[in-house]
């Protein structure tokens, strides 16, 4: 059971240990952080005494993948120059800081186009990216995510996500939500439509690329583009695709992260969901 590679976003308050030590009380294998405040742009530097602190917690402990996820502020998709200016910033902020702290895997949402179109908001994408693979792609992999379609977002579509790789190259990733593929249309609850959809996303953008799985149960009803998380096997979506997931031998090394709703007790709402997905394994 120790072989998969399963866990959560876990909370940085107090310091990228602590997230180790909040994680290390699921007995995570793989974890999932934000590098800084994810409703600040700025940030202040990371001390060296901090990056050593995590890095021995972390060859310490049973965790054997951390990954970075961007801020929510971030639009990389954005045609207004001040709010592209500041994401391209930031970008690169969180990308220093996972180089500095050794984090592999680096999950961005692609952005909302707000109007531009998507034609426009993908040509911006591409651009930003380019730039950011450029000067951290030695270091780091940035993952684009699958999106729900909430919106003016981009990325529901596997065709979308296969533009930005081909606008970009082959350096970067892709990381699926399941909630998010779910309400984009792309059904996985029997074992016919769950192979259809991950033969589709082996066709159109290739199972090479996906780098790391969001594990998230759907509020919301199949194709209605409506980004909600729920518990795992408590939404439409249902246990049995989960199990199809954990027991995929196609995924035993990609990181497993769930984003479920913590409410007011992360541990106990964490340690539920992850016992339902290890007690899915065959």
């Amino acid at each position: 059971m120790n072989d998969i590679l399963l866990g959560a976003h876990v909370s940085i308050a107090g310091g990228f240990a602590r997230a180790v030590e909040r994680a290390e009380k699921l007995n995570c294998t793989a974890i999932q952080v934000f590098t800084k405040n994810q409703v600040r742009w700025d940030a202040p530097a990371l001390k060296d005494d901090e990056i050593e602190e995590f890095n021995l917690r972390l060859s310490a402990s049973g965790i054997r993948i951390v990954v970075g996820h961007s801020s929510y502020l971030i639009n990389l998709a954005s045609n207004d120059k001040t709010i592209a200016k500041k994401s391209i910033d930031a970008l690169f902020l969180e990308l220093d800081r996972c180089r500095k702290l050794g984090i592999p895997y680096y999950v961005i949402h692609p952005g909302a186009h707000k109007g531009a179109g998507k034609e426009r908001g993908i040509t911006n994408i591409i651009y930003r990216l380019k730039e950011a693979v450029k000067e951290y792609g030695d270091s780091v992999t940035l993952c684009v995510e699958t999106m729900a379609g909430q919106g003016t977002t981009i990325g529901e579509r596997f065709e979308d996500i296969a533009s930005i790789i081909d606008g970009v190259g082959d350096e970067i990733g892709v990381c699926i939500d399941t909630c998010h593929i779910f309400a984009a249309g792309y059904d996985i609850r029997t074992e016919e439509a769950y192979n259809n959809t991950f033969s589709q996303f082996d066709r159109v953008i290739g199972m090479d690329f996906l780098k790391v799985l969001h594990l998230n149960d759907s509020k919301a009803d199949l194709g209605a583009h409506v980004d909600r998380h729920i518990h795992i096997g408590k939404g439409r979506i249902g246990l049995k695709a989960f199990g199809f997931l954990m027991n995929d031998s196609r995924f035993a090394g990609i990181p497993k992260i769930i984003e479920t709703p913590k409410d007011s007790n992360y541990e106990y709402y964490d340690r539920q969901n992850l016992e339902t997905l290890r007690s899915l394994l065959s």
